[in-house]
């Protein structure tokens, strides 16, 4: 029964991606929804992409084994991401009308910046993609009694998901995604609601949870944990931020203001659900200790989805599988469209030269969505990390080369395009060294030297005599053609005073 439910609930949610696909008549529409999207799904959008397979499976078993203290970097730094994105960085790059973060880079630093970012937060995405299409092998493995293998399970499900992000894009993402968001919480709800009546309630599981001290979340007074904190944190909280998927969702919006609150409300709701799976999979400690004791070392993320298929009614497996799935769907399909609409549009499309038709870039953009699927499905099959690490380790590399260009681009105006070149130089070169020649267990994590050297880089290289020249600032094709008909936009009308000097030009 359980089986059938998941290959239903499969069929439904591609043909509502597919039906949000005739909207998609452009690059535009594929890559941002054509900004048209309201307040609630955009809400909706950040909360379901970020509310992926190791907020259900990863940081659950991390937590079970290491506390509080282990899950620093998700939720406490992801959740943080989307507030400091939609406080510090939503409205100014809003306002720049651009269709993906490389635009930003090009347009700020010039063409060698932009090649340079986008490859790193393409590679960015192998991690975070890996982690869904093998958390999906492992769903279709446990649902269906083994019978599906893993390695089947992936690849039935990175195709599925394909589909409709192939033919959606940004709107087949978007409305999938605000309903799984309803399903997500509803499920992760009554689930929660089954288990805690299993064990005697919510207090009860709590209380064994601090008596074990589980809930220790601050570093001792040594100055190697509390650097070690502190690098825990800035990877996700900080190397999330220069990311294609949460630009995506900031210009997919309607109006300034969504963007804004759309990218805060959604970190918050992802704060407060995140703890729902750590609190079912401690209650499996209490429910089926055994289980628990023969998993934890060697397949923990197996712990909750255990816990459910021996110890929950048919409808509460359901509706945990249900809001398992979503999670999954939603999380995979964003970050299968992300890298492949940047890569297209920052890599492809300067090199297929500029006057390509708007039309053969929608092809290109499709065509690079199915390579990437087949790249990260395969890599996924053959990576040994664990769902948790191999999203933290994802952000390590937009940390140290992206996240320091960005945030002087947007509040330095001193940055120039040899302190960008300085930074992204200086923080690779530490972070690959340390990784590299360093100590297994480094006195400074390689990711946290990295963006300190990021940032001297930035400094010295800006402050220093140019030898790089600033190339002169640049609107990508589909901003010109915005600003011709900016007498007609609400968002021109309402701030006239906050498009840069060269878009009054036009």
């Amino acid at each position: 029964m359980l089986l059938w439910f998941v290959i239903a609930y499969w069929i439904i949610s591609v043909g509502i991606g597919l039906y949000a696909a005739r909207h998609v008549h452009n690059t535009k529409d594929f890559a941002i929804a054509g900004r048209h999207l309201p307040f609630y799904m955009v809400t909706a959008t950040v909360f379901a992409t970020w509310f992926g397979s190791e907020t259900v499976l990863g940081i659950p078993a991390t937590f079970l084994k290491e506390g509080l203290h282990g899950v620093v970097a998700d939720p406490f730094g992801a959740s943080m991401c989307l507030v400091l994105v939609g406080l510090f960085f939503a409205a100014p790059l809003y306002r720049m009308n651009l269709l993906t973060i490389g635009d930003f880079y090009k347009k700020r630093y010039g063409r060698s910046v932009e090649i340079l970012t986008t490859i790193a937060i393409v590679i960015s995405y192998l991690g975070w993609v890996g982690a869904q299409i093998t958390a999906l092998g492992l769903v279709f493995n446990v649902v269906s009694g083994g019978e599906i293998s893993k390695l089947a399970g992936m690849w039935i499900g990175s195709s599925t998901i394909l589909i409709y992000t192939f033919f959606g894009g940004m709107w087949a993402v978007a409305v999938t995604d605000f309903i799984q968001m309803i399903i997500i919480v509803i499920g992760m709800l009554y689930i929660g609601g089954e288990v805690s009546g299993m064990v005697g309630g919510v207090g009860v599981v709590v209380n064994h949870a601090m008596e074990a001290g589980k809930f220790e979340f601050w570093p001792t007074l040594n100055l190697k944990e509390i650097i070690g904190f502190l690098a825990a944190w800035m990877t996700m909280m900080l190397g999330s931020i220069p990311q294609q998927d949460v630009f995506q969702r900031v210009q997919s919006s309607k109006t300034e203001k969504i963007a804004i609150w759309g990218s805060v409300l959604g970190g918050c709701l992802y704060f407060l659900f995140a703890f729902v799976p750590m609190f079912l999979a401690y209650s499996a400690t209490l429910i089926d200790p055994k289980m628990v004791s023969d998993l934890i070392d060697t397949d923990p993320q197996l712990i909750l989805p255990n816990l459910v298929m021996k110890h929950a009614p048919l409808f509460a497996q359901v509706m945990f599988f249900g809001a398992l799935l979503s999670a999954i769907k939603s999380c995979a399909s964003a970050t299968l469209l992300a890298p492949s609409v940047t890569f297209s549009e920052n890599i492809l499309k300067p090199i297929l030269g500029h006057r390509l038709s708007d039309r053969k870039m929608l092809h290109t953009m499709r065509g690079v969505t199915v390579a990437f699927t087949i790249l990260v499905t395969l890599y996924a099959m053959n990576s040994k990390a664990s769902i948790f690490k191999m999203v933290e380790n994802a952000y390590q590399i937009t940390l140290v080369m992206a996240f320091v260009p960005l945030v002087a681009g947007v509040y330095w105006k001193r940055s120039t395009t040899q302190g960008a070149l300085v930074a992204i130089f200086c923080g690779l070169s530490v972070w690959l060294s340390i990784l590299i020649f360093g100590p297994e267990d480094p006195f400074v994590p390689a990711h946290f030297a990295g963006l300190i050297a990021s940032t001297i880089g930035m400094i010295i290289g800006s402050l220093l005599p140019s030898v790089v020249s600033r190339p002169l600032p640049q609107e990508p094709e589909h901003a010109q053609l915005h600003h011709h008909a900016a007498s007609h936009t609400e968002h021109v009308a309402e701030h006239p005073h906050h498009h840069p000097p060269h878009h009054s030009e036009h």
